[in-house]
């Protein structure tokens, strides 16, 4: 059974995310604040962890820090702060998706759903080399130049799809939708973010990713 992990200090926003959850077939862990967060998810592992931002002792951006250091396990951000500095932050630390208080709990469970085909592995052997960037999709590996190169797990799949069809603009929203594997509509900031990651960690590479105006993204060799 599927295990996720639960982080929030109130009570009812747990019991209503578990009680969607469970229905679906998943496993619940829960925790009420930082401490008690990092303690469950290194003894269970979790597949997947739903994270509050708002907490007492550790708070989510750092509980966020800390488990990226350790694991690529998918991380969905909820708060009740409703401002695209805190989104961009939690992006940038590594979460995998965000939700802003109140939220509709099937659009949770939708997203959580969602999260987990994204990281499904795929049933199919492919590689792929533009310019002097290698891919490798079974074994999630890339390489610039022939040396190796560590991306996070958004950061690969984002590639992919760039590496999958290059020199083609593709619009942030077309990203989202392939790379992510959900509709995101009004986070495009996402896509950037995970972009400017990339254009640092391929900086070596003589293939760019190139920023069309307005539009979107393409891979050139």
């Amino acid at each position: 059974m599927t295990t996720i992990l639960v982080v929030d200090d109130e009570k009812n926003i747990i019991e209503l995310e578990r009680m969607y959850l469970e229905k679906e077939g998943y496993k619940i862990q829960v925790a009420y604040d930082g401490k008690a967060a990092l303690e469950k998810f290194r003894a269970t592992r979790p597949a997947a962890i739903i994270l509050d931002l708002m907490l007492p002792g550790i708070d989510g951006w750092e509980i966020c820090r800390r488990i990226r250091q350790e694991s690529d396990v998918p991380i969905i951000m909820l708060t009740a702060r409703d401002q695209d500095v805190d989104k961009i932050v939690g992006l940038e630390l590594g979460a995998d998706d965000y939700l802003t208080k109140p939220f509709n709990p099937r659009e949770l469970v939708a997203r959580v759903k969602a999260i987990f085909r994204r990281v499904a592995p795929v049933p199919k052997t492919q590689c792929c080399a533009v310019g002097d960037i290698a891919l490798d999709q079974d074994r999630r590996e890339v390489n610039v130049a022939g040396k190796p190169v560590e991306l996070r797990a958004k950061e690969f799949d984002l590639l992919a799809v760039l590496m999958q069809n290059p020199g083609i603009v593709l619009t942030r929203e077309r990203l989202l939708e392939i790379a992510w594997g959900f509709d995101f509509p009004g986070e495009t900031r996402t896509v950037d973010v995970h972009v400017a990651h990339l254009r640092k960690k391929l900086s070596g590479a003589h293939t760019q990713i190139e920023t069309v105006s307005g539009i979107g993204y393409k891979l050139v060799g």
